[in-house]
């Protein structure tokens, strides 16, 4: 394992989450293989760290790495990863920095032979917890909230692996769904409120469990449901088998996830990622109409409700950004002038298709206002004669404590300027958020089962101090 920091890019204006998670159980055949897979489709939820634990039901063999999939593994790695059980992990780095102690799968050591966990979430309480079991002797080797789960789990007072992941379940609390290799098992668990996605898939005798179910085309597999709030999914020799282990409390899908962070093929609550965000787009068109001549979107994100403001409009939809797809989201800028060129590198205008015409933007969010404000120059630059900014979410004025790299509300140019103060800092003509009401009708779900505590502040759980939340929150954590 050595290290290597992934190549790309990083804008200061996107909202990234923590992770995307894995599980297999084929029964025969060799597991890591289609977890391997999975970890491809799942790229978009990680890019600093990328892992595999498998196991054939007496040895575990665990590889990770920073880097993306196609940097940790090739046909090699893959082929020393035996077993019929296997899970897998990307990462992006929202408790604990990005550095490969913090690389998932964790292993630790545990009543039932060595434990491997796959984390997608942030704990609220991790902190107290951490501190609590170093009081009892554990040694932390990461200074994620992940490896504090393991450690519940693993000195559980339970006798079994389900009683001790009942128990560990009534104990930590946030956001969290989660894999984990143990015993000639494979488990799959999501908190109370569902707030992270985890989904079911089944080809023939193989399970798998996924935090998207896009990850189920790739392996051949169908979708069969999401996973349930505090439900745990067992696959083991005796097949698939499910407990309910918490009482399920308030859902509270991340909005997010339907805004931005699910794939478009990607099935959430029950309907179709790209859909939603379609229609989102044309609801958007009605609350914010605008005079132009074409559509953009701000790749990829913006793409499905660009092409329904379009719709909705009647103003042609058009390309004028063309991403650069070999430039991943880390992208070392060392000084101001590569800095200033980032966005650049990233987007390319078409002069021929913006010059002269009067222009709709549509993008998904706008975080701190940075990026925005220099797309918005960009298309002036190229010819545009008026830009239009519309936003396919409403205006993010409260942090995220459940996995979001947001966890301070300082970062967030909403929660201290206006809709008019922004427009006027990213040089646009006009400014269009997508109401709260517009979401919750797009989406076509209940508002009492969506957590969009980012956009009006009402969380399903606690939340912590800011000081006791985010990337550092475990790191000089308190000992002893």
């Amino acid at each position: 394992m050595n290290g290597r920091p992934a190549a790309g890019f990083a804008s200061d204006d996107v909202l990234h989450e923590e992770c995307g998670v894995v599980g297999v159980y084929t029964g025969i055949g060799p597991a890591a293989t289609l977890a391997h897979l999975a970890l491809y489709a799942l790229q978009h939820r990680g890019q600093e760290s990328a892992g595999i634990a498998s196991s054939d039901g007496a040895r575990t063999w665990v590889h990770k790495d920073m880097g993306l999939v196609s940097q940790v593994f090739d046909g090699g790695r893959i082929a020393a990863l035996p077993g019929h059980l296997a899970i897998g992990h990307v990462r992006y780095s929202t408790m604990g920095s990005a550095r490969i102690e913090n690389a998932q799968p964790l292993l630790v050591a545990s009543p039932w032979g060595p434990m491997a966990l796959a984390h997608n979430g942030n704990l609220i309480n991790a902190p107290v917890l951490r501190a609590a079991l170093e009081r009892e002797g554990v040694t932390f080797q990461s200074t994620t909230d992940s490896e504090v789960i393991a450690q519940v789990i693993a000195r559980a007072p339970e006798g079994t692996l389900e009683d001790a992941v009942a128990y560990a379940m009534g104990r930590i609390e946030g956001a969290y769904t989660i894999t984990l290799l143990v015993a000639g098992t494979v488990l799959g668990f999501r908190d109370a409120h569902a707030i992270r996605p985890l989904a079911l898939g089944r080809a023939d005798r193989t399970w798998i469990l996924a935090s998207e179910s896009c990850a189920f085309d790739h392996t051949a597999a169908t979708y069969v449901r999401d996973v349930a709030p505090g439900e745990l999914i067992v696959l083991d020799a005796g097949g698939m088998r499910a407990q309910q282990l918490l009482t399920p409390r308030r859902e509270a899908h991340c909005v997010f996830e339907h805004i931005y962070f699910a794939r478009p093929d990607t099935i959430l609550a029950g309907g179709n990622v790209h859909l939603g965000r379609r229609r989102m787009g044309q609801i958007l068109a009605r609350e914010h109409p605008a005079r132009a001549d074409i559509v953009l979107a701000v790749p990829d994100s913006g793409t499905s409700a660009a092409m329904g403001f379009a719709d909705a409009s009647g103003i042609p939809f058009e390309v004028g950004l063309i991403k650069n797809r070999y430039i991943g989201r880390t992208f070392i800028q060392p000084d101001q002038a590569t800095r200033d060129l980032g966005v650049r590198l990233k987007l390319n205008p078409l002069r021929e298709v913006l010059e002269g015409r009067r222009v709709v933007l549509v993008d998904d969010s706008i975080v701190r206002g940075t990026t925005s404000g220099k797309i918005v120059r960009m298309l002036r630059a190229a010819g545009a004669t008026e830009v239009h900014v519309r936003i396919s979410s409403p205006p993010i004025r409260f942090p995220c404590f459940y996995g979001i790299d947001t966890s301070s509300r300082g970062e967030l140019v909403a929660a201290s300027k206006s809709v008019e103060e922004i427009r006027d800092m990213i040089a646009a003509d006009s400014l269009g958020y997508l109401s709260q009401r517009g979401l919750v009708e797009a989406l076509q779900l209940p508002r009492d089962r969506l957590c969009m505590a980012c956009l009006d502040g009402a969380y399903p759980t606690a939340v912590p101090e800011e000081t006791l939340a985010g990337r550092h929150a475990l790191e000089g954590a308190p000992r002893g």
